[in-house]
């Protein structure tokens, strides 16, 4: 399992407006079983098999190319743990146990 934040920027767009290419990247990962995601004021975690989440993470790339944008800067940040089980509420839960402890 692994954890992934991504966060996609189109560049050369007609407005400064970005909610319809962050729309776009979402319905991608709709698509695809087996992955959970969460959106964030700043970018999109997403959590599942590595292999697996490259594959989405290129086609959510490929989004804002099919919206208009002439560039794209994607910036990826991506947690492979190995030793044991990785999940999005497992690492919030650990620091919010942590913040409760005298």
């Amino acid at each position: 399992m692994a954890i992934i934040e991504i966060t996609i920027v189109p560049v050369g767009t007609a407005s400064t407006s970005l909610s319809a290419y962050v729309a776009g990247c979402l319905k991608v990962l709709q698509k695809y079983a087996g992955i959970t995601f969460q959106l964030t004021p700043m970018g999109t975690v997403i959590e599942g098999e590595l292999e697996y989440l490259l594959k989405v993470v290129r086609e959510m790339h490929e989004q804002p190319f099919l919206g208009g944008a002439e560039r794209v800067v994607t910036t990826l940040r991506i947690d492979d743990r190995r030793n044991s089980t990785l999940t999005m509420a497992g690492k919030v839960a650990s620091v919010e146990r942590k913040l409760n402890q005298p």
